[in-house]
Protein backbone atom coordinates (compact mmCIF):
# COMPACT_ATOMS: atom_id res chain seq x y z
CA UNK A 1 0.00 0.00 0.00
CA UNK A 2 2.78 2.43 0.86
CA UNK A 3 4.44 1.86 -2.51
CA UNK A 4 1.26 2.83 -4.33
CA UNK A 5 1.29 6.23 -2.65
CA UNK A 6 4.97 7.00 -3.18
CA UNK A 7 4.65 8.79 -6.54
CA UNK A 8 1.58 10.84 -5.57
CA UNK A 9 3.24 11.88 -2.31
CA UNK A 10 6.44 12.78 -4.15
CA UNK A 11 4.45 14.91 -6.61
CA UNK A 12 2.64 16.79 -3.83
CA UNK A 13 5.81 17.38 -1.80
CA UNK A 14 7.81 18.41 -4.87
CA UNK A 15 5.04 20.67 -6.14
CA UNK A 16 4.67 22.25 -2.70
CA UNK A 17 8.41 22.94 -2.54
CA UNK A 18 8.48 24.56 -5.98
CA UNK A 19 5.32 26.57 -5.25
CA UNK A 20 6.76 27.75 -1.92
CA UNK A 21 9.93 28.96 -3.63
CA UNK A 22 7.87 30.81 -6.25
CA UNK A 23 5.64 32.31 -3.57
CA UNK A 24 8.58 33.50 -1.48
CA UNK A 25 10.18 35.00 -4.59
CA UNK A 26 7.07 37.14 -5.04
CA UNK A 27 5.21 35.12 -7.70
CA UNK A 28 2.05 33.87 -5.97
CA UNK A 29 0.21 34.04 -9.31
CA UNK A 30 2.53 31.39 -10.75
CA UNK A 31 2.77 29.34 -7.55
CA UNK A 32 -0.96 28.58 -7.23
CA UNK A 33 -1.55 27.08 -10.71
CA UNK A 34 1.71 25.14 -10.52
CA UNK A 35 0.71 23.62 -7.20
CA UNK A 36 -2.68 22.76 -8.66
CA UNK A 37 -1.01 20.96 -11.58
CA UNK A 38 1.13 18.90 -9.19
CA UNK A 39 -1.90 18.02 -7.04
CA UNK A 40 -3.87 16.92 -10.12
CA UNK A 41 -0.92 14.79 -11.31
CA UNK A 42 -0.73 13.25 -7.84
CA UNK A 43 -4.44 12.45 -7.93
CA UNK A 44 -4.22 10.91 -11.39
CA UNK A 45 -1.40 8.64 -10.25
CA UNK A 46 -2.97 7.74 -6.91
CA UNK A 47 -4.84 4.58 -5.95
CA UNK A 48 -7.93 6.75 -5.53
CA UNK A 49 -8.50 6.93 -9.28
CA UNK A 50 -7.93 3.31 -10.29
CA UNK A 51 -9.41 0.30 -8.54
CA UNK A 52 -6.95 -1.90 -6.69
CA UNK A 53 -4.78 -3.83 -9.14
CA UNK A 54 -4.34 -7.57 -8.92
CA UNK A 55 -1.94 -9.90 -10.70
CA UNK A 56 -2.65 -11.03 -14.24
CA UNK A 57 -2.84 -14.72 -13.36
CA UNK A 58 -5.30 -14.03 -10.54
CA UNK A 59 -7.36 -11.75 -12.81
CA UNK A 60 -7.48 -14.43 -15.51
CA UNK A 61 -8.54 -17.06 -12.97
CA UNK A 62 -11.28 -14.85 -11.53
CA UNK A 63 -12.47 -13.71 -14.96
CA UNK A 64 -12.77 -17.31 -16.13
CA UNK A 65 -14.90 -18.04 -13.08
CA UNK A 66 -17.26 -15.05 -13.17
CA UNK A 67 -16.92 -13.59 -16.68
CA UNK A 68 -15.92 -10.11 -15.53
CA UNK A 69 -13.57 -8.18 -17.87
CA UNK A 70 -9.86 -7.61 -17.30
CA UNK A 71 -8.36 -4.19 -17.96
CA UNK A 72 -4.59 -4.02 -18.39
CA UNK A 73 -3.32 -0.50 -17.65
CA UNK A 74 -0.32 1.51 -16.48
CA UNK A 75 0.01 4.67 -14.39
CA UNK A 76 0.24 7.93 -16.30
CA UNK A 77 -1.52 6.57 -19.40
CA UNK A 78 -4.03 9.19 -20.59
CA UNK A 79 -6.07 6.58 -22.49
CA UNK A 80 -6.31 4.43 -19.36
CA UNK A 81 -7.44 7.48 -17.41
CA UNK A 82 -10.05 8.32 -20.05
CA UNK A 83 -11.42 4.77 -19.94
CA UNK A 84 -11.42 4.72 -16.13
CA UNK A 85 -13.28 8.01 -15.87
CA UNK A 86 -15.85 7.09 -18.52
CA UNK A 87 -16.59 3.75 -16.84
CA UNK A 88 -17.33 5.60 -13.60
CA UNK A 89 -18.32 3.44 -10.66
CA UNK A 90 -18.72 0.43 -12.95
CA UNK A 91 -14.92 0.33 -13.34
CA UNK A 92 -14.72 -1.46 -10.00
CA UNK A 93 -16.56 -4.42 -11.54
CA UNK A 94 -13.58 -5.16 -13.80
CA UNK A 95 -10.26 -6.66 -12.77
CA UNK A 96 -7.50 -4.08 -13.22
CA UNK A 97 -3.91 -5.22 -13.84
CA UNK A 98 -1.07 -2.70 -13.66
CA UNK A 99 1.42 -3.93 -16.27
CA UNK A 100 4.28 -1.99 -14.68
CA UNK A 101 3.87 -3.96 -11.47
CA UNK A 102 3.04 -7.35 -12.93
CA UNK A 103 5.39 -8.96 -15.47
CA UNK A 104 2.74 -11.55 -16.36
CA UNK A 105 0.33 -8.71 -17.15
CA UNK A 106 2.90 -7.01 -19.37
CA UNK A 107 3.52 -10.32 -21.15
CA UNK A 108 -0.23 -10.84 -21.67
CA UNK A 109 -0.52 -7.39 -23.25
CA UNK A 110 2.50 -7.96 -25.49
CA UNK A 111 1.05 -11.31 -26.59
CA UNK A 112 -2.11 -9.70 -27.99
CA UNK A 113 -0.51 -6.49 -29.32
CA UNK A 114 2.29 -7.78 -31.55
CA UNK A 115 4.93 -7.30 -28.87
CA UNK A 116 3.82 -3.79 -27.86
CA UNK A 117 2.67 -2.86 -24.36
CA UNK A 118 -0.30 -0.86 -25.63
CA UNK A 119 -2.79 -0.03 -22.92
CA UNK A 120 -5.55 -0.01 -22.04
CA UNK A 121 -6.07 -3.53 -23.28
CA UNK A 122 -9.42 -4.93 -22.26
CA UNK A 123 -10.12 -8.67 -22.30
CA UNK A 124 -13.75 -9.79 -22.33
CA UNK A 125 -14.63 -13.47 -22.67
CA UNK A 126 -11.18 -14.23 -24.07
CA UNK A 127 -11.37 -11.47 -26.71
CA UNK A 128 -8.87 -8.64 -26.38
CA UNK A 129 -9.65 -5.06 -27.34
CA UNK A 130 -6.79 -2.58 -27.47
CA UNK A 131 -7.60 1.01 -26.47
CA UNK A 132 -11.35 0.58 -26.96
CA UNK A 133 -13.59 3.59 -27.29
CA UNK A 134 -14.96 4.36 -23.81
CA UNK A 135 -18.55 4.41 -25.11
CA UNK A 136 -18.08 0.95 -26.60
CA UNK A 137 -16.46 -0.28 -23.41
CA UNK A 138 -19.24 1.05 -21.20
CA UNK A 139 -21.92 -0.54 -23.38
CA UNK A 140 -20.20 -3.88 -23.86
CA UNK A 141 -18.52 -4.42 -20.53
CA UNK A 142 -21.48 -3.49 -18.38
CA UNK A 143 -24.66 -3.62 -20.52
CA UNK A 144 -26.92 -3.35 -17.48
CA UNK A 145 -25.30 -0.08 -16.35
Amino acid sequence: MTRAWFLPLLLVVGGSAVATVLFLDGSPGAAAPLLLVFVVLAGVNSPLIFPRSIGALEAQRRSAADGRPIVYWRPGCPYCMRLRIRLGRDARQAYWVNIWRDPAGAAAVRAVNDGDETVPTVVVAGQSHTNPDPRWARGHLFPSA
